[in-house]
């Protein structure tokens, strides 16, 4: 099943976790009342009648109700506040509820296809058929396809992946029921092989939308990212945030009606941290507001592509070691105190660039000698590219 971008709706909140499962509990206990009468109905005429196909359709109705349990406890589980042991939430408890639900619809599915083709081989033994089986079989038809709209309305109000697959197997219980309609209807005119041939035609669409949905959900749990034209959406909506200069390794992955984002950022290198983390929440913010299923974002702050910070030499050096530096090539020999009011480092693929400010009474005597020990020192140590000095002449 391929999910469609959800519709933002004012009139439910989506994102409210409380109200979210409230929601989801009405309608999925809507679809249990109107499957567990069609199921009683279904085996009971389906008997009466000599009618497999139509026990058939009432097991793949009888999948519903199960489904439709498994989707109420799924919803308030998956509602839960995020813990300490689930971080990001139990929004995974949805998934795994699809992946036990294709599962168990896929196994269903292949065993009405082996009784289907055992029945067909002997056709000799076939009790006739009642006419009641064609009534039944029309107001399950009918009663599907209104549980269908009705789910999958509620599921993109809600943005509700489980609550759609729901709804999709609601569909295909109505093109089954459908299926069923014509097979006992050609049984009834003087073709006996069509209702076993619908049974199994029911086997089948229940074998495919099983593996569907576990494949949906084995795609979500291995963290399969959005597709190509989603991502480059969120791409467009990322560089296109003042104060972004690139962008790299944007990554995605989905959890339940969520999706979860972190990209590399790239800003101008010689920017305050505080800047930067003002850029970020910008990122942040304008993803959620252009991306509304997107719950998380986890922006990394980057001044050039992502390289290994070396040099010919190693590392480079940390602040403590360029602030000694930088002490011993102002005053001229090592070990004296720092000079300087405040020292800025940039550090960049391969090298540094620094910034020193002095008070105007620490201004050194020479600033000649100064220009040219610097000089020397940069040619001696190329993992500097570039020393500033600066005179604080403001107040503070």
């Amino acid at each position: 099943m391929r999910p469609p971008p959800f519709p933002v709706h004012d009139g439910e909140n989506a994102t409210d976790g409380g109200v979210r499962a409230r929601a989801l509990r009405r309608v999925t206990l809507v679809a249990i009342v109107t499957n567990s009468v069609l199921t009683i109905g279904q085996v009971a005429i389906g008997l009466f009648a000599n009618a497999f196909s139509l026990v058939a359709d009432a097991a793949h109705t009888l999948s519903d109700l199960v489904t439709d349990l498994m989707v109420l406890v799924a919803g308030q589980q998956g509602a839960n506040p995020a813990d300490l042991q689930h971080p990001y939430g139990h929004g995974r408890i949805e998934t795994a509820t699809l992946l036990l639900l294709g599962a168990a619809l896929a196994a269903v599915g292949a065993g009405f296809l082996w009784t289907s083709g055992m029945r067909l081989q002997n056709m000799g033994v076939q009790a006739p058929l009642h006419p009641a089986a064609l009534f039944m079989a029309l107001a399950t038809l009918v009663s599907k396809e209104i549980l269908f709209r009705f789910t999958l309305a509620a599921a993109h109000r809600l943005r509700a992946p489980l609550l759609e697959a729901n709804a999709w197997h609601a569909r295909s219980d109505a093109a089954s029921s459908l299926v069923v309609a014509i097979g006992i209807g050609g049984g009834l005119a003087g073709f006996p092989f069509l209702e076993p041939l619908a049974a199994a035609v029911v086997g089948f669409l229940i074998l495919r939308m099983g593996v569907r949905l576990a494949w949906g959900a084995v795609r979500e749990l291995i963290d399969t990212g959005l597709p190509p034209e989603d991502l480059e959406r969120l791409r467009q909506t990322i560089i296109g945030t003042p104060g972004v200069d690139g962008l790299h390794e944007l990554r995605t992955r989905r959890m339940a009606q969520r999706v979860l984002c972190d990209a590399h950022v790239q800003v101008d290198p010689r920017i305050t941290v505080s800047e930067g983390h003002y850029i970020s929440d910008s990122v942040v913010l304008a993803v959620r507001r252009a991306h509304p299923e997107v719950s998380e974002v986890l922006v990394h702050i980057d001044t050039e592509h992502d390289r290994p910070v070396v040099t010919a030499a190693g590392r480079l050096p940390d602040r403590a070691a360029v602030i000694a530096d930088l002490a011993a090539l102002v005053a001229g020999s090592a070990g004296a105190p720092p000079p300087f009011q405040r020292l800025q480092v940039h550090y960049f693929d391969r090298h540094i660039e620094v910034e020193a400010y002095f008070a105007p009474a620490a201004l050194p005597a020479s600033p000649d000698a100064l220009k040219q020990r610097t000089q020397a020192w940069i040619a001696a140590h190329p993992c500097y590219r570039k020393v500033t000095y600066y005179v604080c002449i403001a107040p503070k």
